[in-house]
């Protein structure tokens, strides 16, 4: 008889997940493509939120890389917030994370540019990191600062722009934010068997998601926990999820930035499963955490 599968017990996450059962099925991974992108999109939506008064936002493109730039209505620092989006690399979009990256350049008083990266399968690795450091090198190459923001697989891509951009020594990345990343870790240990059948994230969710990526096994930028090195790595904020079998990737994440000497903040949240942030408005650790995450991002984009 197998153990029961871990659930948090906080009303507003359930509820959270209620909602998002009803709109993506346990077994998504093994629909076609286009049908997960269907779902995804639905359950998106169901969590859209109006932006804040007075946000300004427009679609363009860096080279052939479509983004958004967005910009709230008072601007307290000159530093640029790269975001990429979650989704597993298969799904999600600049719709997707829209409200997401409203509210946090919103709070942190910073203009906010999304990247609408290529998708695997379509596109294999290393298509989504090369994307996002076309548009990164774009922004340093205009003697911006810029802070790094993703979450789950955008949390991975932006732990490896992080890498390449020192290991090419392009300076300006005055800090990067790391939500529930994926980072490489072993699926054969720790948060990966303790929270396999974890809501919102399998762990055999996670493996199909490495398999139709197809980035290289231990890659430092495809799974920075693997890179030989962290030294010279901006500050970095980590948030993790407890119920969430990625958590554990943040966990030694943050432990080998410190050894490596980074400056590093490391916030793991008891009651939370994959994908919170859609929970803000209607789970308060989902809120906390969401207001941690602005705090990071404001601390980085104003130092």
């Amino acid at each position: 008889m197998s153990a029961p599968s871990p659930v948090p017990t906080e009303k507003g996450i359930l509820q959270f997940l209620e909602i998002c059962d009803g709109f993506y099925p346990a077994d998504a991974v093994e629909a076609p493509i286009e049908q997960q992108r269907h779902w995804y999109d639905a359950l998106c939506a169901r969590f859209d939120r109006p932006l804040p008064p007075d946000m300004i936002f427009a679609d363009g493109m860096v080279q052939r890389i479509p983004i958004r730039r967005y910009r709230p209505r008072k601007i307290t620092t000159r530093t640029i917030l790269l975001y990429l989006h979650g989704g597993g690399f298969v799904v999600g979009s600049l719709e997707s994370h829209h409200a997401i990256c409203a509210e946090i350049a919103d709070f942190a008083g910073a203009e906010l540019v999304s990247v609408d990266y290529r998708l695997a399968p379509e596109y294999r690795w290393p298509a989504q990191t090369d994307d996002g450091f076309a548009v990164l090198k774009h922004l340093l190459s205009a003697n911006n600062k810029v802070v790094l923001i993703g979450d789950s697989a955008g949390g991975n891509l932006a732990a490896g722009l992080a890498l390449r951009a020192r290991d090419e020594e392009l300076p300006g990345i005055v800090g990067q934010v790391l939500i529930y990343p994926a980072l490489g870790g072993n699926l054969g240990a720790g948060s990966y068997i303790e929270m396999a059948q974890a809501p919102g994230l399998t762990t055999a969710d996670v493996a199909y998601y490495r398999e139709i990526l197809q980035a290289p096994a231990g890659n430092p930028i495809a799974e920075p926990v693997h890179a030989s090195s962290l030294a010279g790595l901006p500050p970095t904020f980590i948030t993790v999820a407890h119920f969430d079998p990625l958590r554990d990737d943040g966990r030694l994440y943050a432990a080998q930035l410190a050894e490596a000497g980074v400056e590093v903040w490391f916030r793991e949240e008891p009651q939370m499963v994959h994908a919170w942030l859609r929970a803000r408005h209607m789970s308060d650790g989902a809120r906390d955490g969401f207001h941690a995450v602005c705090e990071a991002v404001r601390h980085f984009a104003v130092s």
